[in-house]
């Protein structure tokens, strides 16, 4: 099934040009054909073409689907870009696949990448919900430094994860709590120093690790996402099977 990402689409029943240039160029769609579109909101239109057009074709809503997520809790994932932009890009592509719900980009001491181009990267996401069937796009923030992104991430489950074997850490299966919305916070390539790791202990962050192995950053990002999905459907399954607990 394609699907047309068309932000706007409740409000303006137009085609942004890209999408309608894929439509009408590309596809050859005709009045009368039928599509669907999303607003990257959590819903999905079933719409027909009134007027293909390369630059702007205009459709008819014939139906609204509200797409409930997969994941029930929230997930956040800062993680402090790769030197090799490409690796982020892909990072951000398999989050948007995986589900999640915001990804922020920080600067972190020891970061190598020290800018970014956010656009291109949600140009990425657009393409990666559209492939996987989503209907909800993850906000992308700005690149932001580490102290600001600590301060104001305000999940209930904050989680960071190192490398430093100095600074005790909690095995992350262990200490999960799977009822509430979850943020993790993920190094550069260098890791976190100690002193923003204490920093950000000391602003109510608890610390994890996700193995004995040496994980690359963007693999610890999606690692620690998958992991997270994992233990909110375990306990998900668990209170299905033993309602009483």
């Amino acid at each position: 099934m394609i699907q047309f990402y068309a932000p706007d689409i409740a409000t303006d029943p137009v085609l942004p040009e890209s999408e309608s240039q894929h439509c009408a160029r590309v596809l050859r769609m005709r009045a009368g054909d039928e599509l669907i579109a999303i607003d990257g909101k959590g819903n999905r239109y079933r719409c027909r073409i009134l007027d293909p057009h390369q630059r702007h074709t205009m459709v008819e809503t014939l139906e609204v689907i509200p797409l409930e997520r997969p994941w029930r809790h929230g997930i956040t994932i800062a993680v402090a870009p790769t030197k090799n932009l490409d690796r982020m890009e892909w990072l951000v592509e398999k989050l948007t696949e995986v589900g999640v719900d915001r990804i922020i980009p920080v600067l972190c001491q020891r970061s190598e990448r020290r800018e970014l181009k956010i656009e291109r990267l949600q140009k990425i996401a657009v393409s990666a919900m559209k492939q996987s069937l989503k209907a909800t796009l993850p906000e992308i923030l700005p690149l932001t430094p580490l102290a600001k992104a600590v301060e104001s991430i305000k999940a209930p489950q904050r989680l960071i994860a190192y490398c430093d074997p100095t600074i005790p850490r909690h095995d992350l299966a262990e200490i999960f709590r799977a009822n509430v919305d979850s943020a993790m916070l993920i190094g550069p390539e260098g890791d976190f120093t100690p002193t923003e790791i204490e920093a950000t202990l000391g602003n109510g962050w608890t610390p994890v690790t996700l193995g004995n192995v040496r994980l690359r950053t963007e693999t610890a990002a999606l690692d620690s996402c998958i992991a997270m999905h994992t233990l909110h459907s375990a306990a998900q399954c668990c209170r299905l099977t033993n309602p009483k607990q």
